[in-house]
């Protein structure tokens, strides 16, 4: 397995109201991705939303990703996502804004693209429904990769038309383009990604145990792949969850069972409210749930929570291992102080990391360099 972040500009409470405490929050969570570049961590993922109050303030991710590029040497940067509907973003600056990422990063950039978070957000740009930008991917992902490939593109589809020739400018680094990934909210996406042989990004509710049919699906489609969407089959499941990982046990688990650990999980029902989720889910402004003693032991059981000591976390790690999740991402800062997010880092980093990933080549660079060659 690899490793990541998952990074949002979550601005709870009054720091969603405050310039200040916003600008603060976004430069903690840049600081957090240099130190993960620093102790063997693989990847960042940086969110695109738009108008998700507390939960999450970065809608210009590209920007974000941009000082990344220039702060961090090793680390894989990734759109999480690149919203693809022509409503949102036209396709020739989503084209423009990914080839020059990945110019700056040197190919560390990781093509992440999806359709938005819930009704909610596409709403920001008049989408009333959110299955319409379905239609919308699937014509749009294709035709950047065209206009990465050509200097006289022109297109007329039924959701935007590039009438005289015209030359997207950057290319992508080197004679490939990045790794794309789609965002898989729900069970069909997962067989999808598989069959168009690009990455599956699980933002997901579950436990690791209820994913593992969704990655087990996915496999036997991109098994299957035989005409990928890209240059190359990008073999790859990402899922997100979460861990405290601490020197003491004792305070990793009054982490996990601070008042304020589920707030981020009920802006979440809130917000992504075309993913399913599960019944008890707390949907803002209901209490979240907090976790007692018998609650983070069911929790680590269920393999949704990592929690403990580097050794603890690392003897929890083979349930997720089994799953045959290429990737796993955890979100930070959530309740961390900075003090425990960067121990957190740090200790995961150095003394769980290397237990799992051996390689230092990212699996990403390995497949991306199958494409150069042939």
């Amino acid at each position: 397995m690899e490793f990541g972040l998952f990074i949002q500009g979550y601005c709870p409470g009054e720091k969603s109201r405050d310039p200040r405490a916003e600008h603060a929050a976004f430069m903690n969570e840049a600081d957090l991705c240099v130190l993960a570049d620093q102790h063997n961590w693989k990847y960042v993922w940086v969110t695109e939303h738009h108008a998700l109050t507390e939960y999450s303030h970065i809608s210009a991710n590209d920007v974000f990703l941009g000082y990344l590029a220039r702060a961090t040497k090793k680390l894989h940067i990734g759109s999480g996502i690149f919203n693809l509907s022509p409503r949102v973003n036209h396709p020739v600056r989503n084209a423009e804004r990914a080839a020059m990422l990945d110019q700056l990063t040197q190919g560390r950039f990781e093509f992440g693209t999806g359709r938005g978070a819930g009704s909610h957000e596409v709403g920001t740009f008049n989408i009333h429904d959110p299955s319409s930008t379905k239609a919308e991917w699937d014509e749009v992902a294709p035709e950047i990769l065209r206009m990465w490939k050509t200097t006289d593109y022109t297109f007329k589809g039924n959701h935007f038309a590039i009438d005289k020739p015209h030359n997207m400018l950057p290319k992508p680094y080197g004679p490939s383009h990045p790794p794309m990934w789609v965002a898989c909210g729900n069970p069909p996406t997962f067989a999808k990604a598989g069959s168009l042989g690009i990455g599956a990004l699980g933002f997901n509710f579950s436990p690791i145990g209820d994913m593992k049919p969704l990655i087990d699906t996915y496999k036997d489609a991109v098994a299957k792949c035989t005409s990928p969407l890209g240059d190359y089959v990008n073999d790859n499941v990402m899922i997100t969850n979460a861990v405290v990982c601490m020197k003491d046990r004792k305070k990793a688990r009054e982490i996990a069972m601070r008042p304020d650990r589920g707030y981020l999980f009920s802006l979440v029902c809130l917000y992504h409210d075309t993913f399913p989720k599960p019944p008890h889910a707390p949907v803002w402004p209901a209490k979240p749930i907090v976790l007692d003693e018998k609650m983070v032991d069911a929790a680590i059981a269920a393999g949704a929570l990592l929690c403990g000591t580097p050794d603890e976390v690392a003897e929890q790690l083979r349930h997720y291992e089994r799953s045959g999740v290429d990737q796993l991402v955890f979100g930070f800062p959530n309740n961390f102080t900075d003090d425990e997010a960067r121990e957190c880092i740090e200790l995961f980093g150095e003394e769980v990391i290397p237990q799992y990933d051996k390689d230092p080549v990212h699996r990403t660079t390995r497949f991306r360099e199958g494409a150069r060659k042939s």
